[in-house]
């Protein structure tokens, strides 16, 4: 492999839109001459979309669930976890982006020759793999809510119809991706930006009709509180192990090269990292553990998943807040999961079999992820999720330590290796979130055997 074929871009906004994306770099230069952090901010927000895609891959039928199970067992005590467990994958990630816009280069060619062909291969083996299984429980969750809502405004649908909906309305927004013009990319992030937007308010909705503690909020954000027993131990570690997953260390870097990013979009990467990944993720699984604290958690009623939540809330906070509302952001978590557990098939079969992203191969790629619309019909075996779990666990770490090893390169970054108390201080954050990943693929293996 030479090395100008590992350090090939995307040929999808600098091949078809090159004017486009140079007129953003002009852009951005002016933003990042502005002399105040957040005239820099304001400029930033309607350049921001990466971090879009990837709080719409996190948040999903998982996320709702443990969010769920956190304010209805522990009520506000474990509101800490979520925003250390992706504050963590936010460090990590700023440092696979610093990679991405000093080389350009494509990451499964960089495991592939840099490190070893054996772990390119487990990684993207184990990212397709992850992205095809945890489509079942998308489309599982997804259909339901959705025939919830219906049932709502008083409309009955059959299961089939409603899951063929979310297939065809799924596929026509990744699709989107594989145009090839800025726009087209740029049209998608904002489609999963503004349903994430709904979906956080949607939520909001719901507790604000509940109400909000402020004081056991704020003891929940900062007092660290963690709980003696055994089961409250190991949903902290499964959290804090498992905000962000395998699939998202392959999905992120590629989104930025989709995008022509590069040394310029260095203060954009962090904006985008914090605005459009971190604070989403954090606003919505906060929101869903307090509106379970305020109404399961205080009342004792222990339930299975989001859809008993929503009938639980209807007593208290009426028909319209209770399923409609808290329901129709499920739905939009999950279907905006479906989509990008798609884009990913896509990706991660791109690199391995070296197509671009558009054209048949790219979407007969996509579509391999779709195999999960049977989850709205059958339940999962119970071991098919245990094997997919065991091999993400293990490459997670995996997958860690090798950007890690990649960060310190000077045969890879030159000059860009970040040195003195920086690049201290930078590490250790990374260490951090390395030995946090591993604590929480311990006690999942654990809890799984």
């Amino acid at each position: 492999m030479s090395e100008e074929d590992l350090r090939r871009g995307l040929p999808m906004v600098e091949e078809r839109d090159p004017e486009a994306l140079n007129r953003e770099v002009e852009l951005l230069n002016d933003i990042n001459a502005r002399p105040h952090f957040w005239q820099r901010w304001q400029g930033y927000w309607g350049l921001s979309g990466p971090g879009w895609v990837q709080s719409a891959l996190t948040l999903g039928a998982g996320s709702a669930g443990s969010a769920i199970f956190a304010g209805s067992v522990f009520g506000y005590k474990l509101l800490w976890v979520q925003p250390v467990a992706m504050l963590l994958g936010v460090v990590m990630f700023a440092a696979i982006g610093h990679q991405l816009l000093v080389t350009r280069a494509r990451p499964y060619d960089v495991f592939w020759k840099r490190l070893h062909p054996s772990i390119a291969l487990f990684w993207g083996f184990n990212v397709l793999l992850a992205s095809i299984v945890w489509q079942l429980p998308q489309y599982s969750l997804g259909t339901a809510v959705a025939k919830d809502i219906l049932d709502v405004v008083g409309f009955e649908a059959p299961k089939v119809v409603v899951a063929l909906v979310l297939l065809v309305l799924g596929t026509a927004v990744c699709w989107s991706y594989g145009r090839g013009s800025r726009n087209a990319i740029r049209l998608f992030e904002r489609m999963l930006k503004y349903m994430l937007l709904t979906m956080v308010a949607c939520f909001l909705l719901v507790l604000f009709k509940t109400g909000i503690d402020w004081g056991e909020m704020f003891k929940g954000y900062f007092t660290f509180h963690i709980p003696r027993s055994r089961e409250g131990v190991t949903v902290i570690l499964g959290q804090l192990g498992a905000a962000v997953g395998v699939n998202m260390t392959f999905l992120y870097p590629y989104t930025l090269l989709a995008r022509g990013w590069r040394s310029e979009h260095k203060g954009l990467k962090n904006f985008d990292l914090g605005t459009s990944m971190f604070l989403p993720f954090v606003l919505a699984t906060s929101f869903v553990t307090m509106a379970c604290a305020n109404t399961l958690f205080a009342r004792g009623i222990e339930v299975s998943g989001p859809i008993d939540v929503a009938h639980a809330l209807e007593p208290l906070v009426g028909l319209t807040f209770g399923r409609l509302i808290f329901s129709f952001g499920v739905l939009s978590m999950c279907f905006t999961t479906l989509v990008v557990e798609m884009l990913i098939c896509g990706f991660v079969l791109s690199e391995m079999f070296r197509f671009e992203l558009h054209g048949r191969a790219y979407k007969a790629a996509t579509m391999l992820a779709n195999i999960g619309i049977v989850g709205a019909f059958y339940q999962m075996p119970f071991w098919l999720p245990v094997i997919v779990s065991s091999f993400n666990l293990l490459m997670m770490p995996v997958a860690y330590i090798c950007f890690f090893v990649l960060q310190n390169s000077r045969s890879y970054l030159g000059d860009e290796v970040s040195r003195g108390f920086k690049g201290a201080v930078w590490n250790a954050a990374l260490v951090l979130a390395i030995l946090v990943v591993a604590a929480g693929a311990v006690v999942k293996v654990m809890s799984i055997f």
